[in-house]
């Protein structure tokens, strides 16, 4: 799962990032408003995680042109500004949620996986494919009742193709997803990632289906 940090204190931005590294996300950070809306306009995420006092382009003016612009990209707005005109006029930009500085990590894992599952219209925490049980309030992976053991990009491709279940996913916009600005990989690596999985799916209920010329999708076994 791709994240944008919007966030010009470079120290909170790097320690964000590492963070939520270690969670299995693929972070990109921009420092600055103009920035983060040219990554926005040729990449893909799952959530942007955006800072109100930007420069070039403020938080909130990003966020307009954001939502003008049709983009329905889950926003967690992080501020020191937390009062309540604050969070009205974030929310009312078109924020999905809203965070004040200083905060617990912990807690922005929480509400990156609430608006996820939002955005996919998933009320319940858990996604069971078969076997396969994704348990979305911990992130964790569980085939025939016991943990799957993967790998950060294993389980990115993973998590992704679970959150579609039932549709086709590009093998673009899983590399996308997998992948971030600094990251040197291209579309053909998600192959190797793809078939990694496969095997450690293999004898189980569940499956990833390679459609030609379309992409993969992940289905009950027949």
């Amino acid at each position: 799962m791709r994240l944008l940090i919007v966030e010009d204190n470079r120290e909170l931005a790097s320690w964000l990032g590492k963070a939520l590294r270690q969670a299995q996300y693929a972070v990109d950070i921009a420092y600055d408003g103009e920035d983060a809306e040219h990554m926005l306009k040729v990449a893909g995420y799952a959530v942007v995680i955006l800072d109100l006092s930007l420069p070039k382009m403020d938080g909130l003016t990003l966020l307009k042109r954001l939502r003008q612009s049709g983009n329905k990209v889950p926003v967690i707005i992080l501020t020191a500004n937390a009062s309540l005109d604050g969070r009205v006029a974030g929310l009312d930009s078109g924020a999905d949620d809203y965070l004040a500085k200083p905060f617990e990590i912990a807690e922005l894992e929480a509400r990156i996986r609430a608006v996820v599952r939002r955005g996919h219209d998933r009320a319940a925490p858990e996604i069971a494919v078969g076997d396969l049980l994704f348990d979305g309030g911990t992130r964790q992976f569980f085939l025939g009742g016991e943990t799957l053991a993967l790998t950060p990009r294993e389980h990115a491709v993973l998590e992704h193709l679970v959150m579609k279940v039932g549709t086709t996913v590009t093998k673009t916009a899983l590399s996308e997803s997998v992948f971030g600005f600094d990251d040197l990989a291209d579309t053909s690596a998600i192959e190797i990632y793809v078939h990694r999985v496969r095997k450690k799916l293999e004898g189980s209920a569940v499956q990833i289906a390679t459609l030609r010329g379309l992409g993969y999708l992940l289905r009950h076994a027949q």
